[in-house]
């Protein structure tokens, strides 16, 4: 079931975008990557390092890391998580785990051996690819796993694995595995268009994080509604070369996953791979001698270039697109990028539970407008109160979206999946937001207390968790506060049990327990936090203060 509002916004759709995609089209992932390996076989598909693949060696690469995983004995539907950040692997890895059969389980390098713990128990992996470097962590926790195949790799394609007794299984390197499965048979699975494709992890609604179960239609549909989206631009551009993108948002990111890997693949693209996007030089001396067509990034990432000198020295004479995501572009950034490039900035919204990508603005426009857009083909955006109606345009409420590439549900947590999911088959995204008369939704303010770190997800139940455990804390509460680089920030305020407990002692405790963007950048001590008449921390209280 649909709203029950007219689609207003199909007026503000560029020329020939249609108003509906049909997903049905492909019955899996593996049939679109077949039907792009088959039809771009020649060109190069990723590059990264001084190192390229082209579209016929990551067919022939993901089939045999398949047939290697197949020759394991992983059954049907088996969770297999990768933890690398962008390298060239990363794409084999998500192909062969996709084409075998299996699903993907999309793991930050940079966790720490408790979060990776959690995922890895709770999506019940029974397999892992990762760069040797991370190794160590999954050595500290697999034990506690299901983990029983483990292919290690280098920066490069391959490199010597070393040997230790006392890991927990052996290792495979990323090479052998390759030749191991070049000689066993690949059985093609009969994927269908509901079968699991990818466990994306995210807070939800209470910070723990949970697997969004994001099926082959639902990937599919967000690459066809992205596609259709950009067509005007692509269709209009002076020459025919393929679109080459800058992959600097992490592929273990949906925004990367959907956007800047099963996208550029889908269009025969070219994706540069930057594996730290938080070294400019270093990213900037990556994309000499590339024409970059598409650009997606955060805000953050925006400011960061266009405050390096070297930015000035990349091609960006066939620029078509820039697309921002994961939190607010900032207006001063977007109006930068525009002077600098002549093209602008174009916002949108999603959630990992959407695939990710919800609405857009349009990708003709030319103005920063601080609108997230308007609904994608075959998107429905309800803004609804407290009760589940639909409110007047203009008056704020609870966006809530439908279409085929909402979520099936969270990975075994059905109570919180009916959390989130409405009876006419909606998911509230606990953002507050208005649509306009044009159909242009803006986002106001956040249901959740959740936190946005340059467009990463963190969310304060976990954070204090993790504080609360240290033995000198009595009570501690986490919310985000401005931040001129990240664009928010974690912030605790503590109340201690232990008087000589210090900002330091608490900042080296969340180096050890929380992933780089989680951790707090701030400590507050105070006698009291202030509570509700249950006893309930309002952290409310504290961002007034604070904002």
């Amino acid at each position: 079931m649909k709203s029950t509002m007219e689609r207003i916004w199909l007026k503000a759709y560029p020329p020939g975008v249609p108003a509906d995609i049909d997903p049905t089209q492909y019955r899996s992932l593996a049939d679109l990557l077949d039907e792009s390996f088959e039809a771009f076989a020649p060109r190069h598909a990723f590059a990264c390092m001084g190192r390229t693949l082209t579209y016929a060696e990551l067919d022939v690469q993901s089939r045999n890391l398949g047939a290697w995983l197949q020759s394991k004995g992983l059954v049907r539907g088996a969770r297999v998580a990768i933890m690398m950040p962008n390298v060239l692997q990363y794409p084999v890895a998500m192909a062969a785990i996709v084409r075998a059969g299996y699903v993907i389980v999309n793991v930050n390098p940079l966790y720490t051996p408790r979060e990776l713990e959690h995922q890895l128990v709770d999506s019940g992996a029974e397999a892992i690819i990762l760069l040797e470097p991370f190794d160590a962590v999954l050595q500290a926790v697999q034990r506690n796993t299901r983990i029983l195949h483990v292919v290690v790799t280098s920066m490069g394609v391959s490199g010597p694995l070393a040997s230790d007794d006392q890991t927990p299984t052996p290792r495979t390197t990323f090479s052998e595995a390759l030749e191991q499965g070049a000689r066993s048979p690949f059985k093609r699975p009969d994927l269908k268009p509901d079968d699991l494709a990818v466990l994306q992890y995210t807070g939800g609604t209470t910070g723990v994080s949970k697997g969004a179960m994001l099926l082959h239609r639902n990937l599919i549909a967000n690459v066809l509604q992205s596609e259709a989206w950009r067509e005007p631009l692509i269709r209009d551009r002076p020459d025919t070369d393929p679109i080459v993108t800058v992959v600097a948002l992490p592929l273990y990111h949906i925004f990367g996953l959907t956007v800047c890997a099963f996208l550029t693949m889908r269009a025969g693209g070219l994706g540069i791979l930057i594996p730290n996007p938080r070294d400019i030089p270093g990213m900037i001396k990556a994309l000499q001698g590339y024409a970059i067509t598409s650009f997606p990034a955060v805000n953050t990432l925006y400011n960061a270039l266009l405050n390096d000198p070297g930015f000035a020295t990349l091609d960006l004479s066939r620029l078509l697109l820039a697309n921002g995501g994961g939190m607010a572009i900032q207006q001063g950034v977007a109006a930068r990028w525009f002077e600098r490039t002549g093209k602008p900035i174009i916002e949108g919204y999603g959630l990992s539970e959407t695939s990710p990508c919800a609405t857009s603005n349009p990708s003709n426009g030319t103005a920063f407008t601080g609108a997230v857009g308007v609904p994608l083909p075959s998107t429905f955006i309800a803004i609804r109160d407290d009760d589940g109606h639909d409110v007047a345009h203009g008056e704020p409420g609870e966006i809530c979206i439908f279409g085929p590439q909402v979520m099936a549900g969270y990975w075994n947590r059905p109570d919180e999946t009916a959390s989130v999911m409405t009876p006419d088959g909606y998911f509230k995204s606990g953002d507050i937001g208005i649509m306009d008369e044009r159909g242009f939704v803006r986002i106001v303010d956040r249901k959740k207390d959740m936190v946005i770190v340059s467009g990463f997800n963190v969310y304060p139940n976990e954070i204090e968790d993790v504080v609360a455990s240290h033995p000198g804390v009595f009570e501690v509460a986490a919310i985000g506060v401005r931040d001129e680089h990240s664009g928010e920030a974690v912030k605790l305020f503590i109340v201690r049990r232990d008087p000589g407990l210090t900002e330091g002692d608490i900042l080296a405790f969340c180096k050890e327990q929380l992933t780089g963007y989680k951790r707090p950048k701030a400590v507050e001590f105070c006698d009291e936090l202030p509570k509700s008449n249950v006893g309930k921390i309002l952290r409310r209280k504290l961002r007034e203060r604070e904002n």
